[in-house]
């Protein structure tokens, strides 16, 4: 168990080489986010109650609009209130979740972030966490929504980074504060991730019950390397658990 207050090198380390690992037998990228996710919220736990430190945890990835599930296009298409997503437009989409509610446990619960659409600069630039996000990863926008693959030869202190906001409660940059922040006692957000080697952008974003120090946030930095490690070897056609199921064996 590991504590977001005091969030040692050591706790650090642990938790860095069992990210690592949640790939083992994984048939899909959907399957090791959910492993990521779950993992986190079972072990950050609050020492004062008992129970997981935070409400809400989602691992999030870029991917094409075409690529996706017809589901999560529909509901991307929802975002839009049913206006026509270019096939290569990228979509911040939800691969995972864990969390208190029993609809935070799994993606198709999500009503509103299965697929979100990034349409061009001015629509990241009306939503102000998924900016806030980007910028403090330090990358740029045109290059998260870019639609032409690029592959990505940053040394990793260059590609992974944090979005951190120590204190949630009305903050401009994390939104729903009556209907999530405030009612289920939200102090910290906290995201880690970066670019996967085929340009695009994952993120593991922690909605956190207990105030999360900086020391702790610079820590998160060096996890969002083993993470990407763990997801790197998939590819579009692997990323969702149903189109693998759906594909000829052999696949992956």
């Amino acid at each position: 168990m590991y504590n977001l207050e005091q969030f040692s090198k050591a706790d650090m380390c642990q938790c860095a080489v069992t990210l690592r690992n949640m790939d083992e037998r994984s048939q899909s990228m959907e399957e090791t986010a959910d492993r990521v996710v779950r993992y986190l919220y079972e072990n950050f736990v609050d020492p004062r109650t008992g129970k997981p430190a935070c409400a809400l945890i989602r691992f999030f990835v870029t991917h094409p609009f075409g690529f996706l599930p017809a589901a999560v296009q529909e509901s991307a298409r929802g975002v839009l209130q049913g206006q026509y997503v270019p096939s290569a437009t990228k979509c911040l989409t939800l691969l995972a979740t864990a969390g208190d509610e029993p609809q935070w446990n799994h993606r198709q619960g999500s009503t509103g972030h299965q697929g979100i659409p990034l349409l061009d600069q001015d629509f990241v630039h009306r939503a102000p966490m998924i900016l806030q996000l980007i910028q403090q990863f330090g990358l740029e926008v045109s290059k998260v929504i870019e639609t032409v693959p690029t592959l990505i030869t940053d040394t990793p202190h260059r590609s992974f980074n944090v979005f951190y906001v120590p204190a949630a409660l009305d903050s401009p940059y994390i939104p729903a504060q009556k209907q999530f922040v405030k009612p289920y006692g939200v102090q910290s957000v906290l995201g880690f991730g970066g670019l996967t080697p085929a340009g695009e952008l994952f993120a593991v974003i922690l909605f956190s019950k207990v105030p999360i120090p900086l020391e702790t946030a610079n820590r998160f930095r060096w996890l969002s390397a083993y993470v990407r490690i763990a997801i790197e070897g998939f590819d579009r056609a692997s990323t969702f658990a149903e189109q693998v199921a759906l594909a000829a064996p052999g696949l992956r």
